[in-house]
């Protein structure tokens, strides 16, 4: 096999992501067969790579949060007059049923990135998370994570149509994944995606003659919105995985 850089043999192997592969790469936290390792060093699966183990304790006090994002927040940076969804993250919102044990933080706020957005029209399961791997894994070019969706729609769906939904639909020139996209109920479709384009649910039914009356995320991979209230927040517990 061909040797590949180490930073994206480090992400392959979910170490982290590769932007954090060269920070530590810069900092000597890593060795390949012992030695330290340099920046654009090539590696191949036989390879040793082991990471500093204070890096290891650094990675293990990270923390990946979850809300329950209402109307009018925005995932990411503030923006137009919109607050960020991170601004509901305060002690006084953790959801009263977090069974994660993890004790709240200011610095739990440092860091934070959304790993898959909602826009401000959408609402539901919104993940934050200062960890990269967890963010490549839900969010990374070769992610296969799903993302579940309750979709509330106003318009005609022909049979042609939802099969459409299912696959064949393009976006921005590509061909988009094959979706299970199935009726909910007489005005609410259910949506599982394995990508994430931008508005991608919105513009798709608009592409089959449908309008987008209201959208919710409810699962991503294995974990579940749940009960988690509207507008609460709630750590992922050590037992929890999303893949």
């Amino acid at each position: 096999m061909e040797p590949v850089r180490l930073s994206k043999r480090m992400a392959e192997m979910k170490l982290c992501s590769r932007r954090e592969a060269d920070s530590y790469i810069e900092q000597g936290w890593v060795r390949v067969n012992g030695q330290v390792a340099v920046l654009g060093q090539k590696v191949t699966p036989e390879d040793k790579i082991e990471l500093d183990k204070r890096l290891g304790q650094a990675q293990a006090q990270r923390v990946t949060i979850l809300i329950n994002k209402p109307m009018g927040y925005v995932s990411g940076q503030a923006e137009k007059g919109y607050l960020p969804a991170a601004a509901l993250i305060t002690p006084d919102n953790l959801w009263s049923e977090d069974r994660s044990g993890v004790r709240f933080s200011r610095d739990h706020m440092k860091g934070l990135a959304p790993a898959g957005r909602l826009d401000i029209d959408s609402v539901g399961l919104l993940v934050l998370t200062q960890d990269g791997r967890v963010a490549k894994e839900i969010i990374g070019e070769r992610s296969d994570v799903e993302k579940e969706y309750l979709v509330r729609v106003e318009g005609q769906l022909s049979a042609e149509g939802l099969k459409l939904l299912n696959h064949g639909l393009s976006l921005d020139g590509d061909a988009l994944l094959p979706a299970k996209v199935w009726w909910q109920n007489e005005d609410q479709l259910r949506f599982i995606l394995k990508e994430g384009k931008k508005r991608q649910i919105r513009r798709m039914c608009e592409l089959v003659g449908l309008r987008v009356v209201g959208l919710k995320r409810i699962r991503i991979g294995n974990v579940m919105l749940g009960d988690l209230p509207t507008g609460k927040w709630r750590y992922l517990a050590s037992d929890e995985q999303f893949s």
